[in-house]
């Protein structure tokens, strides 16, 4: 596999990336030789991890299209957003209605730097280089106040993101944040690791593998990913597993059926 540039992108190469991992484990080729092996060595620890990253993409695009063609949301923040790769955000809402705009958020150089590259596609998609731990800074900044109209409903995406966010950061206060800013009518998407179904204890053997990677994981109890939809109303069929969130017919999940949680919630 060919190495991106590391001197054109200026990053640490020597130290596993999360969103590269994640690309990697999906089939990209932006990712460096220490991402690959700290994904190959997930891949050790949990077999069928780049199936559950498959479904995870498949959960997002069924949710996405969900919130497109039945609940009407044309404006998305995604949060912690990842590397571009096939069926974007963007690429689904807009197949369903052309108006849709999409800013995209990562705290990641490389990430940003790609994502201004492959989203350069005028004034409805948008990249911005940001932690999504700091609301006031994300929801003020030019890219997000020049596309998204805080005073309609807008969707805030965050699927596979919040277990690397460690409790310090208080993630739950974060959230709560960003729902406070959306206006009634907004949706919240979630997917979330939470140690459940374990009995091989592949959990801790992930985050061991994390634990030397840009951020660590940190799985919660299902209780606790419930909290983050407080003061949101659950779209059926609720908090569950993200393969059994609305399975489209004709399909069938390619990971383990107990993988993550998903849901999507709507702030009334």
């Amino acid at each position: 596999m060919t190495e991106p540039n590391p001197a054109f992108t200026g990053i640490d190469t020597s130290t596993p990336n999360v969103a590269r991992i994640y690309d990697y484990l999906l089939g990209g080729k932006d990712n460096f030789t220490a991402d690959r092996a700290a994904a190959d060595q997930l891949v050790e620890a949990i077999p069928d991890a780049a199936e559950i990253a498959r479904d995870n993409r498949s959960f997002l695009g069924r949710a996405v299209r969900y919130l497109a063609a039945e609940a009407g949301i044309r404006q998305y923040l995604d949060l912690g957003s990842g590397l571009p790769t096939q069926a974007n955000v963007h690429e689904l809402a807009q197949g369903v209605a052309a108006d849709v705009r999409v800013v995209y958020v990562d705290n990641d150089q490389v990430v940003a730097s790609h994502g201004r590259a492959v989203f350069a596609l005028g004034d409805q998609v948008a990249m911005v280089l940001g932690d999504l731990r700091d609301p006031a800074s994300i929801l003020s900044h030019p890219e997000v106040t020049g596309r998204l109209d805080l005073s309609r409903p807008v969707a805030v995406l965050c699927t596979s993101t919040l277990h690397f966010i460690e409790d310090e950061a208080e993630p739950h206060r974060v959230i709560a944040a960003y729902r406070d800013r959306l206006a009634p009518g907004s949706y919240l998407v979630i997917t979330h690791g939470t140690g459940e179904d374990d009995p091989e204890g592949q959990g801790e053997a992930a985050a061991g593998i994390y634990r030397l990677a840009s951020s660590q994981l940190h799985t919660r109890s299902l209780p606790d990913v419930a909290r983050f939809f407080d003061g949101f109303e659950l779209v059926e069929p609720g908090l569950t597993w993200i393969t059994q969130w609305r399975p489209e017919p004709g399909t069938e999940p390619v990971g383990r059926p107990h993988s993550l949680r998903g849901a999507v919630g709507r702030k009334p």
